[in-house]
């Protein structure tokens, strides 16, 4: 089972699990704990390979994870912990992971917060990807990973997000490291159905004005589904939740208490 911590303030209050994205851990979440513990149980779990579930390096033998594979772990934690439904808030791959929990079982989720989110990739992004596929099995994947965070997180004020992920990434194999890379095969039929399909499920998606690489295709998708908002972050990059904490808390906590409030106010 994948590591995760809980932070139990009553059993009468929701649920919120944090799930990072590729490259991190729950420890990305530092600048969150606090605000959302004080109103509600919260879990933090660290994905197959990341942070403490390095585990998962010697208990799975294939050489491909599927994103469904990566979700049922999720769904695995819950059940074992007996929490029935829940609020999701994820950051950047966090999002495909999320939605493909909604997919899988939809009943689960009261609501999506969605930070630095990947919905679709644009040109710069595929040919990111074509060059990390390119050199993966050539150069220490940390050039890579870290070639992909200045890119993605380009400017000073990205600093502390770019080096905190660089820093995270450090401690995935190799191996686990093309495993997770690998999943980029599956990115674009998966956008490519997100993006046509709506969910009923109340989603926010707060991103950085300076997120180029993803925000405009949050932009167009948020104006044909029903369900999802978008609020945009100023002087903020991809990892709105280190960047921009304060308003990021105050925008997920407010979304979660109320989601309503945004049907009657869309971004």
């Amino acid at each position: 089972m994948l590591y995760y911590k809980k932070y139990e303030l009553s059993p009468d209050k929701e649920w919120v699990v944090f799930v990072h994205g590729a490259g991190g851990s729950s420890s990305i979440w530092f600048k969150q704990i606090r605000a959302f513990k004080e109103q509600f149980n919260i879990l933090l779990l660290d994905l197959r390979g990341h942070g403490k579930s390095k585990h998962f390096f010697q208990q799975y033998l294939q050489n491909k994870y599927t994103f469904k594979d990566v979700t049922k772990d999720i769904i695995e934690v819950l059940d074992h912990n007996q929490i029935a439904k829940a609020h999701f808030v994820g950051i950047s791959l966090a999002s495909i992971i999320i939605r493909t929990l909604a997919e899988l079982q939809p009943e689960r989720i009261q609501s999506m917060t969605l930070g630095g989110a990947i919905i679709r990739l644009n040109v710069r992004s595929k040919i990111l990807m074509w060059f990390g596929n390119q050199f993966k099995r050539f150069v220490p994947y940390m050039w890579i990973y870290s070639f992909f965070a200045w890119v993605i997180m380009p400017r000073a004020r990205h600093r502390q997000s770019r080096l905190m992920f660089i820093n995270e990434a450090k401690r995935l194999y190799q191996k686990e490291f093309l495993r997770w890379y690998q999943l980029t095969s599956e990115v674009n039929p998966l956008l490519k159905y997100f993006t046509e399909k709506d969910v009923a499920i109340p989603t926010l998606y707060i991103m950085g004005e300076e997120d180029y690489m993803f925000l405009p295709q949050v932009k167009h998708i948020v104006k044909q589904h029903k369900f999802s908002f978008l609020e945009i972050l100023q002087n903020c990059g991809h990892v709105v939740n280190i960047d921009q904490p304060d308003w990021f808390n105050q925008l997920a906590i407010d979304f979660i208490h109320n989601p309503k409030r945004y049907q009657n106010n869309p971004a």
